[in-house]
């Protein structure tokens, strides 16, 4: 699955940069994020909790940034287990202009499900997964 987009924040680039590596501002925006923490500047733990139609999961995954890009760009990677619904990984990249104190920010994103949340059929993944997206940025 594949996912990309653009969002327009009313924020300097260094503000938007900053909130997008503060682990107490992603833990709020994360849907359903009971646990984030934070093992250095490049490594992050996450438990979430996620209702993709019939199936309810806890997952517990690992993220890795790679900030070399930074802060115009960056990308992430991670992996999550969902037990019985599921398996998650995969990655994003991102990047961030700023016009005129507002920041344009795009990414693309892939990732790879399995068992029983890959059952459910790409279409009501990728909506699920948009509004997820919708949500974290909101």
């Amino acid at each position: 699955m594949e996912l990309a987009d653009e969002i327009t924040i009313n924020a300097p680039m260094a503000q938007v940069y900053a909130a997008l590596n503060d682990p107490e501002i992603l833990e709020q925006c994360i849907p359903g994020c009971e646990e984030l923490i934070k093992h250095s500047d490049t490594e992050l733990e996450a438990k979430v909790v996620l209702k993709v139609g019939p199936v309810k999961a806890r997952f517990n995954g690992n993220v890795e940034l790679d900030t070399s890009g930074a802060p115009d760009a960056f990308s992430l990677t991670g992996q999550g287990n969902g037990g019985v619904a599921g398996n998650a990984k995969g990655g994003a990249d991102v990047t961030l202009v700023e016009v005129g104190g507002v920041t344009t920010l795009k990414y693309v994103a892939k990732a790879d499900i399995t068992g029983k949340l890959a059952q459910l059929g790409s279409r009501l993944i990728q909506s699920t997964a948009k509004k997820l997206a919708k949500k974290f940025f909101k």
